[in-house]
């Protein structure tokens, strides 16, 4: 591989050829740097529209294996970009695109992070993966763990969504349900690993979890192509994204500038949006005070258990982000988000995760004050399934018939 590691903080180089966490100086993230000169020539967009692969892993050049097949995969990424329909509230938007990021085979993005940092796991020699998460994370873990025939230890608030929890105990992996937040989970991880010799896929503390996310900026970049017609790789001018742990808005924009760095794209960037929940908002909150790392958010509660990430130890590359790119950060309520997922749902026909409809509803606020105008190519990222959510949409529009005696009141609509 052409690959080395470096802190994104302090930028100390670590060995490749074995386990790493965290910066063993400042403990912040570590992030993958690959010899792009040395691949410029045969790694180019013609290049890969023409592998047969169909998932992530045609992107394998900058990727941590030597070749594809080394990859542990479920056929993940490659996921569709829709156009939404402009009809109800997506009328005012003339270039407004879906990432459906739920086409995934665990059923949201994780799968993208957990099929790389598994792949260089099973690599390394690891035989017990150990995680923190809040729903989807876990499911993707302890998937593809399975897969490479790794055992696995999950730590879940005991609030985690139902079908979370499911998919992961029919793994038979080692599930603990803890009465806290995600953050109280991480501590645990962090109290048994060594002692039990687990090796931890927490977000961001593995250098590679982002080396899966970032292809989602590599493919979107084809996506956008395609949508228009362009032989060129193309990039929207805004991309809303839901921000938890925020690996996949720091691994895309990474992508951009590794594509830049190839000659795939000049230095035009989207405007980078992070959406929280007005419940869990620490990097809201941060970049509304000019900070570049955000404090722990006390008290944390919000239904998209993906948003529930009160500290964030990628906080700072987020930041960076989102600054460089003259982009913004927002909150929406609990009550909005849902009721942005009923707006996916009999609009566009997208059953959304809470968190895409979250930035559904960001997205509207930031037309309505001017910020996104009508006219700009704009990308929400819907990160999975809203199947798993079900609990929290009870039906509230069914009505009952009897079959014995079929009378029934119908109201036209036109």
């Amino acid at each position: 591989m052409h690959v080395a590691l470096h802190c994104g903080a302090c930028g100390l180089e670590h060995a490749i050829d074995q386990p790493q966490n965290l910066c063993t100086s400042c403990q912040k993230p570590l992030l993958a740097k690959y010899d792009l000169d040395a691949i410029k020539s045969r790694f180019t967009p013609d290049v890969v529209r023409r592998r047969s692969l169909r998932s992530m892993w045609r992107f394998w050049d900058v990727m941590p294996v030597d070749d594809p097949q080394e990859a542990v995969s479920l056929g993940e990424g490659l996921t569709p970009l829709l156009r939404c329909q402009r009809r109800g509230p997506f009328a005012d938007f003339e270039n407004l695109f879906i990432k459906d990021e739920s086409f995934n085979p665990t059923g949201s993005f994780k799968a993208r992070g957990m099929s790389a940092a598994v792949t260089r796991a099973a690599a390394l020699g690891i035989k017990h993966v150990a995680l923190p998460s809040a729903g989807n994370a876990a499911g993707a873990a302890v998937s593809y763990a399975a897969r490479a025939g790794l055992r696995t230890s999950l730590f879940v608030p005991d609030d985690t969504p139902p079908a979370n929890i499911i998919e992961c105990d029919v793994t038979r992996a080692d599930v603990y349900l803890v009465n806290g937040l995600i953050s109280d989970c991480g501590k645990l991880v962090r109290e048994f690993r060594t002692q039990f010799g687990w090796f931890d896929l927490s977000t961001l503390k593995e250098p590679f979890r982002v080396e899966g996310k970032k292809t989602m900026g590599y493919e979107l970049a084809f996506d956008l192509a395609d949508a228009f017609g362009s032989s060129d790789l193309q990039l929207p001018d805004v991309i809303l994204y839901p921000t938890g742990g925020g690996t996949g808005l720091i691994g895309m924009w990474k992508a951009f500038d590794e594509m830049q760095h190839l000659g795939w794209i000049g230095s035009e960037r989207p405007r980078m949006v992070a959406v929280q929940a007005e419940g869990c908002a620490p990097i809201v909150r941060a970049f509304q005070q000019g900070e570049r790392f955000a404090k722990l958010f006390e008290n944390a509660a919000t239904v998209a258990s993906g948003l529930r990430v009160p500290a964030a130890v990628g906080d700072f590359l987020m930041l960076d982000a989102i600054r460089a790119s003259h982009g913004t950060a927002l909150t929406v309520s609990d009550e909005a988000l849902l009721d942005g997922v009923r707006d996916l749902a009999s609009d566009q026909g997208v059953y959304a995760c809470p968190e895409g409809g979250a930035v559904w509803k960001a997205a509207r606020q930031l037309l309505e004050s001017g910020w996104i105008k009508p006219e700009e190519r704009v990308v929400l990222f819907n990160t999975g399934s809203g199947l798993k959510y079900n609990h929290l949409f009870p039906p509230t529009r069914c009505k009952r018939i009897d079959h014995r005696n079929p009378q029934f009141e119908h109201q036209a609509t036109t």
